[in-house]
């Protein structure tokens, strides 16, 4: 199957475009702080899958997903600092933070699955 076929990497592609989504609600002056922290760790995660998902070994594909995993990670983070300071209200964030846990799942039952397959 192409990565581009993958439950995955669709959700993690739609997760990327919620966050280009909320960061226009970030005040200017965050353009090159946390607006270019939070796409590049959004655009990050179908990246790594998709270079996963081409990659021969079980241990490398593991790796790219782990690696988007952790951007995962960073990416909610980033969302949480972005609603504790009230740049984001929880009720935007909805949507982003239901597709990061999907990612995060979905990877963790991957990198399993390539560990044990």
């Amino acid at each position: 199957m192409y990565y581009r076929e993958a439950v995955v990497w669709n959700r993690a592609m739609e997760m990327a475009r919620e966050i280009y989504r909320l960061t226009a609600l970030l005040p200017r002056e965050e353009v090159y702080g946390m607006r270019s922290q939070l796409t590049r760790a959004a655009v990050s995660v179908p990246s790594n899958i998709a270079e996963g998902w081409t990659r021969e070994s079980k241990r490398e594909k593991s790796q790219f997903l782990a690696i988007a995993q952790g951007s995962v990670a960073e990416l909610e983070t980033q969302v949480t600092l972005c609603e504790q300071l009230g740049w984001f209200p929880e009720s935007e964030t909805e949507a982003v933070r239901s597709a990061l846990d999907q990612v995060s799942r979905m990877c963790t039952v991957m990198r399993r699955r390539a560990r044990n397959g």
